[in-house]
């Protein structure tokens, strides 16, 4: 079984920063791709960023672009989400996800809420 754990969110005043992680374990692709969607109330979940292959490209939205930053940590199973220069539009419950390659399977988190408030 896969499991993803978000953790790291919270209250943090604008022009803040959070780092949210992605706890994964279970049976774990070499090369999954990995990306972080967020959430706000009454509206669709939206990708934020995203990680995959061998070399760890990113991507990210526009609206989060300079602002936030993904990364992995192989060795731990672990995923981040380093946002900075929070704004108030950025609350929203942040989800993990895992995608296997070839399969297509998925698997997601339960989400971390980030509030930016002041």
């Amino acid at each position: 079984q896969v499991q993803l754990v978000e953790s790291g969110g919270g209250l943090v005043q604008p022009g803040g920063s959070l780092r949210l992680t992605c706890a994964v374990s279970g049976f774990t692709p070499v090369f999954g791709a990995y990306e972080w969607y967020r959430q706000a109330p009454g509206k669709e979940r939206d990708l934020v960023a995203s990680i995959s292959g061998a070399a760890g490209s990113t991507n990210y939205a526009d609206s989060v672009k300079g602002r936030f930053t993904m990364s992995r940590d192989k060795a731990k199973n672990m995923v981040y989400l380093q946002m900075k220069s929070l704004k108030a539009e950025d609350t929203a419950v942040y989800f993990c996800k895992l995608t296997f390659p070839f399969t297509g399977d998925f698997y997601w988190g339960q989400g971390t809420q980030v509030t930016v408030s002041s």
